[in-house]
């Protein structure tokens, strides 16, 4: 379960933080639906935005094995006070 979460956020995060160009967003809520297990092969995981309002995003991701659905979430983000710019790994092109 916790990598099926890790995925799932993280897909949904790196939506959100590409339309966002200064700072790091964070998690401040998640919510993980699986729905069916995984025994070996390829996981790939794909979010969207799906809105922005008042400061914060909305976003779904949908977690595949092997091209079947085993599980989704949604997740709310907001902007932290990280600058990108001071986060070692980022470089502004």
């Amino acid at each position: 379960g916790s990598v099926y979460f890790k995925m799932l956020d993280d897909a949904a995060f790196f939506a959100v933080n590409s339309l966002e160009q200064e700072l790091f967003v964070l998690t401040i809520s998640f919510t993980t639906k699986l729905t069916r297990p995984v025994t070996s092969g390829d996981l790939e995981s794909i979010g969207k935005v799906v809105k922005m309002e008042e400061g914060r995003w909305l976003a779904e991701s949908i977690l595949y094995n092997n091209g079947k659905e085993v599980g989704f979430g949604e997740g709310t983000f907001v902007r932290g006070k990280t600058k990108l710019t001071d986060a070692m790994g980022y470089k502004k092109k």
